[in-house]
């Protein structure tokens, strides 16, 4: 093994382990997160950056999460083998990466063409074959597709926006933060039942806000 091997493993054993110390346990999410490289999903000066555990600025103002935090959020989610899963807010791509693993489809939106296009491009090179990707205002869901088992949202909206609580299934479950952009969010889980949603409260977060129509690019 050369010593650019060693380091790139040493980098990814310590990646794992900041994981299950941040609280994300589930096996099937670890192994998910341990397949998916964050690196290609980062471009230009951070690429180094890679496997630590923060968020970096990628194109379009947008950031990528820090592992830990979609780490939780996809366990949070409990996606099944044959989940329909939405993800609002593509942005690198390497959410609906993780989430390809885990469900037998995945369906991404993000209002910005640009990161569409190149987190197309990544999930062609991985050969990600069950995601499909589309420019859209996420903050109406995919009426087309729905009803999804799963759906995620990585952008705060200050309450859980209606059609997308109308695109999950009875039994469904949507994970999201929600809060005013400048204050501390929460992330909650809400599950559908038959006539009402059940909300759980998870813990605190910062994520960009989620923003109605297209970008500049769209």
């Amino acid at each position: 093994m050369t010593e650019d091997a060693r380091d790139t493993a040493e980098r990814k054993m310590q990646f794992l382990f900041a994981l299950r110390s941040k609280g994300v346990t589930d096996t099937r999410v670890l192994t998910a997160m341990e397949k998916i490289d964050r690196g290609p999903f980062i471009r230009g000066y951070f690429a180094e950056r890679a496997y630590e555990d923060m968020p970096l600025p990628i194109a379009c103002g947008q950031t990528i999460s820090q592992p830990s935090v979609v780490g939780l959020m996809t366990q949070a989610l409990r996606v099944a083998p044959r989940d329909k899963v939405l993800e609002v807010g593509t942005g690198s791509g390497y959410q609906a990466a993780i989430l390809s693993q885990l469900a037998r489809r995945v369906y991404t939106v993000d209002r910005h063409r640009r990161l569409v296009r190149e987190a197309g491009e990544i999930f062609r090179r991985l050969d990600l074959t069950n995601i499909t990707a589309v420019t859209a205002d996420g903050s109406f869901g995919l009426p087309d597709q729905a009803p999804f088992d799963r759906i995620i949202v990585t952008a705060a909206a200050e309450d859980p926006p209606g059609p997308l609580l109308a695109q999950l299934k009875i039994g469904g479950i949507m994970v999201l933060p929600v809060g005013q952009s400048d204050t501390v969010q929460s992330l909650i889980r809400v599950t559908r039942r038959e006539e009402s949603f059940d909300y759980d409260e998870l813990r605190p977060v910062r994520f960009v806000p989620l923003v109605e129509g297209l970008g500049r690019d769209g």
